[in-house]
């Protein structure tokens, strides 16, 4: 019988698995036994490691984004009715104490959106990647793309809009909850689905966004681009909503899956599995 891991080794223990995804080793000629690799490392580990502090990590940061694209709005929002009040009115505001105080607290909040994306994104990119390695060690057979992609999939131009959901959608089906009799069920992808619809939906809104505010022309242009701007940031916050409502139902799932397969090492704070759903 193949091992029920990797497909390719002959079995040799109780559960189906050969020596090399069992973390056994041959005893060498010499009658030492060649040294157990643990996790770790860029590759595929043998056993999973928890993705929860790095879930929580994620989730206090998105968090942030949420709080930075709300003072984002708010301030876009005050900058956009003093210079409606010049197009309506004539009101001069927008040149005075009030206009440059505007403008100030707009600067803040572009410069905290830009900071808390980037800290986001990184983090974000190493929870992917460590749910990655997990699912080749619970079901390497459903997996469409390697591990690397769970980083590089990101900086590919035009495919970042499908490699990375590829790589989700492996990562998805490969820690899909088991039944109480060891079987597999069906789990839902509408938190999968959703977060990544409104992922693109963000991203494409906000570059058209931005674009238009670079070639406003005129108070007219500024108001009708600053409102473009301000629902960008709308939507951004609904993706970002819908990222933690991902990234936990991950977490819970590859917590709940490794506690009916392999050890996990999941701190004493952990959820209880399901606790994520």
């Amino acid at each position: 019988m193949l091992c029920t891991r990797c497909r390719i080794r002959t079995a040799v223990t109780d559960d189906g698995l050969c020596t090399f995804c069992s973390g056994t080793r041959p005893p060498l000629p010499d009658g030492l036994t060649a040294p157990v690799a643990g996790p770790g490392g860029w590759g595929v580990a043998t056993w999973p490691r928890s993705p929860v502090g790095l879930a929580r990590a994620v989730t206090a940061l998105l968090g942030l984004v949420i709080a930075a694209d709300l003072f984002a709005i708010g301030t876009g929002l005050r900058l956009r009715a003093l210079w409606q009040g010049l197009v309506t009115d004539g009101s001069m505001d927008i040149y005075g104490r009030d206009g440059d105080t505007a403008e100030t607290l707009y600067g803040i909040a572009a410069l905290s959106q830009g900071v808390m994306l980037l800290a986001t994104g990184v983090v974000f990119i190493i929870w992917f990647h460590r749910t990655r390695r997990n699912a080749e060690v619970f079901d390497p057979s459903v997996q469409r793309m390697g591990p690397g992609w769970a980083v590089g999939g990101w900086f590919v131009p035009v495919a970042n809009f499908w490699f990375p959901y590829r790589v989700a959608s492996g990562v998805w089906e490969a820690s899909a909850q088991t039944r109480p009799d060891g079987g597999w069920r069906t789990v839902p992808r509408t938190p999968l689905n959703l977060w990544w619809g409104a992922w693109v939906v963000s991203l494409l809104f906000t570059r058209v966004a931005e674009r238009l505010w670079e070639q406003a022309e005129g108070p007219e242009g500024l108001v009708r681009a600053g409102g473009l701007v301000a629902a960008s940031d709308a939507v951004d916050i609904v993706a970002a909503v819908l990222a933690i409502l991902y990234v936990r139902a991950v977490t819970g799932m590859q917590v709940e899956r490794a506690l009916h397969g392999r050890a996990l090492d999941v701190p004493a704070s952990a959820p209880a599995p399901g606790a994520h759903r």
